[in-house]
């Protein structure tokens, strides 16, 4: 059987994600780090919508960590491989560089551009395999155009548009693709403290983005349909930047 794994998977995005993932029929595996509530929560709505899912707790930027949970996930999945993989997992701490300290730059890097390469070189093993597999990271606004406050967010998100091309064309003749998306400003827990009101005069959609609105271009990229898009960066965010 082929399985879906979304990294970050409890809330906003990857919820949302999850969800479409399991509306097309893949069981989808729900990882997360530390808030079990909320991946439960995320299990049922799947089950709730007739789909299938478990749960897989790990920490994305623990590369021993993710070894061992991909390694035991195998074992107990003898016949199946992840055919899709939404490297979704990520954390901002904004703060102006001359502020920013040491752990602020290493841990959003370690989460966002660390976590893809641990995660998603024992993944493609599969892959490789089977001859089939969908990669979808997710980007951001951030790590095409910059933002002030986010050196870090927006470096470990340029860094992961490269990784994405480069794998690409690795991979590409194994019938494996590698895209990312670049979601602008979406509606989700990551945002709560932004002003919206201010923010959305800047988008010509006047609005924020919703997760549902970012699940069904991943949803695309996972399907047959994207077979011939490899190494693409597809931006959505109502057209803010383009």
């Amino acid at each position: 059987m082929k399985y879906a794994l979304v990294t970050g998977g409890s809330r906003g995005i990857g919820r949302a994600i999850c969800l479409k993932l399991a509306a097309m029929g893949h069981p989808v595996i729900i990882n997360y780090q530390s808030n079990q509530e909320a991946a439960e929560e995320t299990k049922q709505a799947v089950e709730a919508a007739g789909g299938q899912a478990e749960l897989l707790p790990f920490n994305v930027s623990d590369s021993e960590a993710v070894d061992t949970a991909i390694e035991n996930w195998q074992n107990a999945h003898p016949e199946d491989y992840i055919g899709i993989l939404v490297n979704n997992a990520g954390i901002r701490k904004d703060t102006l560089m001359i502020f920013m300290q040491n752990n602020d730059w290493q841990n959003v890097i370690n989460t966002t551009l660390n976590g893809f390469f641990y995660i998603t070189r024992r993944v493609i093993k599969g892959m490789l395999s089977k001859r089939d597999g969908r990669i979808i990271n997710m980007a951001s606004l951030s790590g095409i155009k910059g933002q002030a406050g986010q050196s870090n967010y927006s470096a470990a998100k340029a860094a992961l548009i490269g990784a994405t091309k480069a794998l690409a064309q690795e991979i590409g003749s194994r019938k494996i693709t590698v895209n990312a998306v670049a979601p602008g400003f979406i509606a989700t827990d990551m945002t709560k403290d932004f002003n919206e009101a201010d923010f959305k005069k800047m988008i010509p959609a006047g609005r924020f983005g919703k997760p549902e609105e970012v699940a069904a271009l991943v949803g695309f990229l996972a399907s047959d349909d994207a077979a011939y898009i490899n190494g693409e960066v597809i931006s959505i965010n109502g057209g803010l930047y383009t």
